[in-house]
């Protein structure tokens, strides 16, 4: 199962993590090769990534379904291909460290099924390891920037 966990000490409060991750406009444009998103309900959106591994070029429709809020810490989602057998899940948490420092944990999972799976996820193990760092580093920077222009 290819997945990647990457953990960020961040020097905001944990309620202002909370307010950004909490909205999944904030975070979809910051997944690498994102081309466009759809808020269907408050839990559930569908996304479009542009991919490239090696030579090829996807693009892959993603359904995400927010399966758990718990403010102030937890956001986790499952997501299944529209376009593509993928399936899979992730989160973020957040953790205080003290008063204005958070430690925030993304995490993601994805699996290609069917006959070519096995291949597609040789080449997802290093890829999606690379992508959940890119992602949570994306996420704590954005905040940041929230932070400062809200302070």
């Amino acid at each position: 199962m290819p997945s990647g966990i990457h953990q960020v000490e961040m020097n905001i409060p944990i309620e202002n993590v909370w307010s950004f991750v909490s909205d999944m406009n904030n975070w979809a444009p910051l997944v690498p090769g994102y081309a466009e998103h759809e808020i269907l309900s408050d839990r559930q959106s569908t996304w479009k990534f542009r991919g490239d591994v090696g030579v090829i070029h996807k693009t892959v429709d993603l359904k995400i379904d927010i399966t758990k809020w718990l403010e102030p810490t937890t956001v986790c989602f499952d997501l299944v291909g529209l376009n593509e057998n993928f399936k899979g899940d992730g989160y973020f948490k957040a953790k205080v460290i003290n008063g204005r420092q958070t430690e925030m944990t993304g995490y993601i999972d994805i699996t290609a099924k069917g006959v070519m799976g096995p291949m597609i996820n040789s080449v997802l193990r290093t890829l999606v390891a690379k992508k959940a760092k890119q992602l949570t580093e994306a996420v704590a920077n954005q905040a940041a920037k929230m932070e400062t222009v809200a302070t």
